[in-house]
């Protein structure tokens, strides 16, 4: 009843809702209307492949904000998407403060939870949170995340975190598994066309310790 994947295990029905069909479905139905969407970006490669996905149906504003990565590698995450960004024209960028604080805060207590655990639940709610509310303050019509592409990433959690705060902020949420339809094989490519720099953890102290004991 469970599959196990490079770092860990997790139960084969974690992804068992489609939701880039729902995400397409939705796309489709509102093909024309150029309704405008806030996606928060973690990274350029993982926004590569979601912005080629979105960009014939939606006015694409990327907005990044991740105040779990480290202070240098967020520059240099930040500068690559901004570089990738500048290349395609497939969205615009929203900037916003980069507080390491209030991701300490939202983690506190979960510090030696395993990777995909409870930590990570914590930190993708502070992430989407900000990106919701900046959305419903600045009139966007829908706001979704870049963070399903990974496949280590479980959409279930992400979705259900999305759907909350849909009703918390009064702005739809676009629901997303840009890993569905080999996203992240296109994002390679993606990352191989232009260059792009690619990290090897999810930028956040414990992930990187996680990744030197390894």
């Amino acid at each position: 009843m469970f599959a196990k994947t490079a770092r860990g295990v997790y139960n084969k029905n974690m992804n068992a809702q489609n939701y880039n069909a729902l995400m397409l479905e939705t796309a489709e139905r509102l093909s024309g209307e150029n309704n405008r969407l806030l996606i928060h970006a973690c990274c350029a490669p993982c926004s590569s492949a979601c912005f080629e996905r979105l960009k014939t149906y939606f006015k694409i504003t990327a907005f990044f904000y991740n105040p779990n990565i480290e202070d240098g590698e967020y520059l240099k995450r930040k500068a690559e998407l901004i570089r990738f960004i500048e290349q395609t024209g497939w969205a615009d960028a929203r900037d916003c403060e980069h507080d390491e604080g209030a991701f300490y805060s939202a983690v506190k207590g979960l510090e030696n939870c395993r990777e995909g655990g409870e930590r990570c639940r914590a930190c993708f709610k502070l992430r989407l949170e900000r990106t919701a509310r900046e959305a419903a303050e600045n009139g966007y019509d829908y706001f979704t995340t870049t963070l399903t592409l990974s496949p280590l990433k479980d959409a279930r959690i992400i979705n259900e975190i999305g759907y909350g705060l849909e009703k918390k902020y009064a702005v739809k949420w676009l629901p997303c598994d840009f890993k569905k339809s080999n996203g992240y094989l296109r994002s390679l490519q993606l990352s191989e066309e232009h260059k792009l720099y690619r990290q090897n953890y999810c930028g956040c102290v414990y992930s990187r310790q996680t990744l030197d004991k390894n």
